[in-house]
């Protein structure tokens, strides 16, 4: 990830581009995560149960994974600029622990008189797309 967050204005911002960075999830990174959200479902947390169910291993939770969002918004498009509008979230494929994926975002609209942009967001790897979505951003 990057160190220090772009400084994208809007008329940086460009219908088409796309902005991303990849991010492996690990067993510590649940624990972390269910302490700060006070989630402490066992599907992501108890290797012996998640074993019993439909998906055989403990899965990421889809928030946890779907919070990378906002390391895209703050980061990379548009960075330091950005006042986060809104997000929607479509859970497609469980993320399985130690799956590199990619964060990618996709500039969809631009609304040059509310200084506004509009971001297809996508959690991928190559094979699957885990969550997706739109973001709407305020550029300051």
């Amino acid at each position: 990830m990057k160190a220090k967050p772009a400084d994208l204005n809007f008329d940086d911002i460009e219908i088409g581009g796309v902005y991303e960075f990849k991010k492996t999830f690990y067993k510590e990174d649940l624990d972390t995560f269910s302490l700060l959200s006070g989630d402490l479902n066992p599907l992501h947390l108890d290797e012996e149960y998640a074993g019993k169910t439909i998906f055989k291993k403990n899965v990421v939770f889809g928030m946890l994974s779907s919070s990378l969002f906002s390391a895209l918004v703050g980061m990379y498009c548009p960075g330091k600029k950005a006042l986060y509008l809104s997000q929607t979230l479509n859970f497609r494929k469980p993320l399985f622990l130690e799956t590199e994926i990619t964060v990618r975002g996709t500039v969809v609209e631009k609304n040059k008189n509310f200084k506004v942009i509009k971001i297809k967001t996508e959690i991928l790897d190559q094979e699957n797309i885990y969550v997706s979505g739109d973001a709407k951003v305020k550029i300051l």
